[in-house]
């Protein structure tokens, strides 16, 4: 049973939410504290899977907390539920928190949140693994593209487009901006995938002031690298696999999710490299000397790929679920028995051709290339078209990173 802790210093509010989630409590264990030093108390004394926290409380306040959890507790999963919208708040909320709901919440938003955030858990088995994957608010951008970014910011003639496709370059900072305009601060009806409409929605002031705190943007720290691992190729390759996505994908809705889910796919590589950088340094290593995908080798060594730690970051930070299940699944999408040509069984084909096509640049990894699924080109009938698409991924020349 899943133990949730809810914070807020109206007694009103934790009384509302007691009753408004009576429902689940033969699925969670609640826990409720009117502070934020109250809250620590518990925390000390019993594990617990996520914490729901207001913003403001004297004392101890939300972000401070969760700060605190974050420290203590990476494995938690930390969500901030406020009535207060200023952005100011809201963004060094995003700073600490996975994901922020609004006052009033219904019932429903919060017990989906919740259980959609405790079933992720499913992903990584290993609690070192998810106490990694918790603890990062940020993920590492190119020194070259947050210069360029701080530059555009800057220059009053600098269009929105021209910022995001400079924003589009760069995974990390892809998936800080979907999690940052899905979150019902901002009330959108419906979450976004699409980098240039969450940069049209957000607009210049907002981002500006996001790419100013330094704890939601920072560049990749080159004093501290994993040992045959390339950030500019990884980053290279996944523009190349989005890219293609374009050209195999006619349904131009379906696009939106799976040409990010194509930017974001090796996303996991990003946080491993970074964050367990010795460990994936042997990882890269292993499948280089033995001429296998480095996903084998990430799995034989540290139990999960680097799919599913991506797709756990994506999922906690509260992407859509279609673009998480691309990332988790991209290398084995029989899991999902797919049948339809849709974001996952896109983004498997798209990453394995834009491998295939670069041999001599195999950036990161110097492995074997990932293996595509057979059964799947057959089931999808894609036969016919793997030649067109190949000649696609060849025309680019971009360094490949998968």
């Amino acid at each position: 049973m899943k133990r949730i802790l809810f914070v807020d210093d109206e007694p009103r509010i934790l009384e509302g939410l007691r009753r408004m989630l009576r429902g689940q409590r033969g699925e969670w264990e609640m826990a409720f504290a009117e502070s934020g030093e109250a809250a620590c108390a518990q925390l000390a004394d019993s594990p617990f899977d996520v914490i729901v926290t207001d913003m403001r409380m004297p004392g101890m306040d939300g972000v401070a907390l969760l700060r605190h959890v974050r420290e203590r507790y990476p494995q938690m999963i930390r969500i901030i539920l406020s009535g207060h919208s200023e952005q100011e708040a809201a963004f060094r909320a995003v700073a600490v928190a996975h994901q922020f709901l609004s006052k009033p919440c219904e019932a429903e938003t919060i017990r989906s949140v919740v259980t959609r955030a405790c079933n992720l858990q499913k992903l990584l088995n290993d609690p070192a693994l998810r106490q990694l994957v918790g603890s990062v608010s940020s993920l590492p951008s190119l020194p070259k593209t947050h210069e360029r970014l701080n530059q555009l910011l800057v220059n009053p003639n600098a269009s929105l487009q021209t910022i995001g496709r400079v924003i589009e370059q760069d995974m990390g900072m892809s998936a800080k901006i979907l999690q940052i305009v899905n979150s019902s601060f901002f009330g959108l009806p419906q979450r976004i995938s699409n980098i240039a409409a969450a940069i049209n929605y957000l607009g210049l002031q907002t981002i500006r002031n996001l790419v100013l705190s330094v704890e939601t943007f920072r560049a990749f720290e080159k004093e501290k690298p994993c040992p045959g691992f390339s950030v500019e190729a990884l980053q290279s390759h996944a523009l190349a696999t989005a890219h293609l996505i374009q050209q195999m994908m006619t349904d131009r809705v379906a696009l939106q999710d799976a040409f990010t889910a194509g930017l974001l796919h090796d996303v996991g590589k990003l946080i491993l490299a970074t964050r367990y950088a010795d460990r994936y340094a042997n990882a890269l290593s292993c499948a280089r000397q033995k001429a296998v995908p480095l996903s084998e080798t990430e799995r034989s060594l540290l139990g999960v790929s680097h799919a599913e730690v991506g797709a756990y970051l994506l999922g906690i930070w509260g992407l859509p679920y279609t673009v998480v299940e691309a990332v988790a699944f991209h290398h084995e999408p029989g899991k999902v028995d797919a049948q339809i040509f849709d974001a996952l069984t896109a983004v498997h084909v798209a990453n394995v051709l834009a491998y295939e096509s670069h041999p001599d640049n195999a950036g990161a990894t110097g492995s074997l290339p990932p293996i595509l699924d057979e059964g799947l080109v057959q089931r999808l009938n894609l036969a016919d078209k793997l030649p067109a698409w190949r000649t696609a991924a060849a025309c680019r020349s971009s360094p490949s990173a998968s």
